[in-house]
């Protein structure tokens, strides 16, 4: 059973690997139970603890539009990349299959994770 989790925001951006299609990840998550009951787990690697861990290969990444939307992207920049200081990485989006930019301002990302 693939396992989502959410990647982004304030603590991927500040040292957050980049995530790649394909790669094997080892996540370590917290749960988050919304106002509907829905869990979530988000990704954490700072002083929060870690309640739970996602090993596994990655097999989907979308991005988050502000308005709930979602596009597929090859890959989550690191967060050094996404704040414009990765020499190496200018911290673009695109499509997996074609390569074509996603022009997208939001920093939140879906991982999908198959254990």
């Amino acid at each position: 059973m693939n396992v989502t989790v959410e990647v982004g925001d304030w603590e991927h951006e500040c040292c957050g690997p980049a995530i790649e299609r394909d790669d094997v990840v080892d996540l370590g998550c917290l749960r988050w139970r919304d106002a509907d009951g829905r869990m979530r787990l988000i990704e954490t690697h700072h002083d929060s603890p870690i309640e739970t861990r996602v090993r596994g290969r990655v097999v989907d990444i979308l991005v988050l539009a502000e308005d709930g939307s979602s596009t597929p992207v090859l890959r989550v920049p690191s967060g050094a990349a996404l704040r414009g200081f990765d020499e190496e990485d200018d911290g673009h989006l695109e499509t997996p299959w074609s390569g074509e930019p996603v022009n997208q301002g939001n920093r939140r990302f879906l991982v999908t994770v198959k254990p």
